[in-house]
């Protein structure tokens, strides 16, 4: 027998002695084995309240969209209790251990979500952007509008996946400055900004989409008696909350 066949053949055979004396614990020390990134970003520690770095930034961009009723987490770097109940919303709903830290098993879901580009695997960059593809003439550099996209879609991404995974449509995202005086948008909109998603109505009603919108981190959220928003519903990321949709709550 070659070397090499017969050193994989003393492993496999001394694995099955292991797991066999061990039981159930080998298993949790298979399982716990470091996740692997696709293209966009490898998280190398586990994390948890009080720790801090570009990972922890990473982290809360993915799991901004749980923050619970009225929530808004900060997109800082650094492990809070906001961030810590953010995870364990996370956990929760995709079924995992609800313990607040992040580590493999949190990873492996976030990898399975994303694309190579960072963005959510039910969204995409030309979604948020039908305006101008350079994601230039807005009100911030084309760099920072497409920063706050991907914080957009992240949220949405927790949205779809809290109404049951059906699909949500986009209507409008970033917009220059050009497009938004085209179709008659407020000077200091949102979508100059990349910091909204106007949705509209598909597999669910604009009211099931602003009233769940307010569990996952949209601090503007306007719809249905709302002036000029029958037809859909505006959720945004900005600094400070704005809820207005009377005809839904």
């Amino acid at each position: 027998m070659p070397p090499r066949t017969l050193r994989n053949a003393l492993i496999r055979a001394l694995t099955v002695l292991v797991m066999a004396a061990v039981g159930s614990t080998a298993a949790v020390v298979v399982g716990a084995a470091p996740a692997h990134a696709d293209g966009c970003y490898t998280w190398t520690r586990n994390l948890s309240t009080g720790t801090s770095g570009e990972d922890v930034r990473q982290l809360q961009i993915r799991v901004a969209g749980w923050p619970g009723y009225g929530g808004f987490i900060t997109i800082d770097g650094v492990f809070g209790q906001q961030t810590h109940d953010a995870v364990v919303r996370f956990q929760s709903a995709y079924g995992l251990g609800a313990d607040g830290i992040a580590g493999a098993q949190t990873y492996s879901k976030i990898y399975s979500l994303q694309d190579d580009d960072c963005t959510p695997v039910h969204f995409a960059y030309s979604e948020l952007n039908t305006c101008n593809s350079t994601w230039a003439g807005g009100n911030v550099s084309a760099a920072t509008a497409k920063a706050n996209a991907l914080k957009v879609m992240w949220r949405l991404e927790a949205l779809r996946h809290a109404l049951g995974d059906q699909p949500i449509r986009v209507t409008s995202g970033f917009r220059s400055q050009a497009c938004n005086a085209a179709v008659g948008g407020a000077s200091d909109s949102q979508h100059l900004y990349g910091n909204s998603a106007d949705l509209g109505a598909g597999s669910h009603t604009l009211c099931t989409m602003a009233k769940e919108a307010r569990y996952h981190g949209f601090n503007g959220i306007l719809g249905p008696g709302y002036p000029d928003h029958s037809d859909h519903v505006h959720a945004d990321i900005r600094a400070s909350r704005l809820w207005s949709a009377s005809q839904c709550f």
